[in-house]
């Protein structure tokens, strides 16, 4: 009796990752080909916003709205919750609407502290927007048209990082960083 095993799904090919920093106001996504946006919403809207946001995301995704992409990502990287703000409650609806969706779609997604992905792309956990934009400068020659976008793509980079192709080459202090988050496992890349 002959038989044949299927490839491994993952041979041969990058991890795709999608990194998200969510906002009701100006959620930066960066996308599995490493370009970024962000999708800016009007207050006008109240709740609807959440549906624009969670549009763009599935896009975002390759899901049931642009199948055209072809299968949705092998990681997700989410930036946590605010602890201490005001803003926590209205960011938790975003991350509300985008988990679930992230769940439906059965798409492994790991969450990052603010402070951990500061330090990860600076080496400082207190590093502000502007440290941040000129790491992913000096690192990826990289420009953004704002901080949503910078973040975005640093929670991508953290996502690769972790799967065992970085995008950036960064110190191994900094890089020890990820080892705090949570990660899911992730197809042929587990670790």
């Amino acid at each position: 009796m002959h038989t044949t095993t299927s490839p491994d799904p993952g041979a041969g090919r990058r991890p795709q990752v999608v990194g998200l920093d969510l906002s009701l106001t100006a959620t930066g996504i960066a996308y599995r080909d490493g370009t970024t946006g962000t999708v800016k919403t009007k207050t006008r809207d109240g709740d609807r916003r959440l549906l624009q946001i969670e549009e763009a995301v599935q896009i975002a995704l390759g899901g049931e709205l642009a199948l055209a992409l072809g299968p949705g990502p092998d990681l997700v990287v989410l930036e946590d919750l605010p602890t201490h703000a005001k803003a926590a409650g209205i960011v938790g609806m975003v991350h509300g609407a985008v988990r679930t969706l992230l769940c439906r779609l059965d798409i492994p997604y790991a969450v990052i502290t603010p402070a951990t992905l500061k330090a990860f792309a600076t080496g400082r956990g207190n590093g502000d927007k502007a440290a941040m934009a000129i790491a992913a400068y000096k690192r990826g020659g990289v420009e953004f048209t704002d901080d949503n976008q910078c973040d975005a793509w640093w929670l991508r980079a953290a996502g690769l990082e972790h799967l065992g192709v970085p995008m950036v080459e960064l110190p191994a202090a900094q890089r020890a960083r990820l080892e705090r988050v949570g990660w899911p496992e992730v197809g042929p890349w587990r670790r």
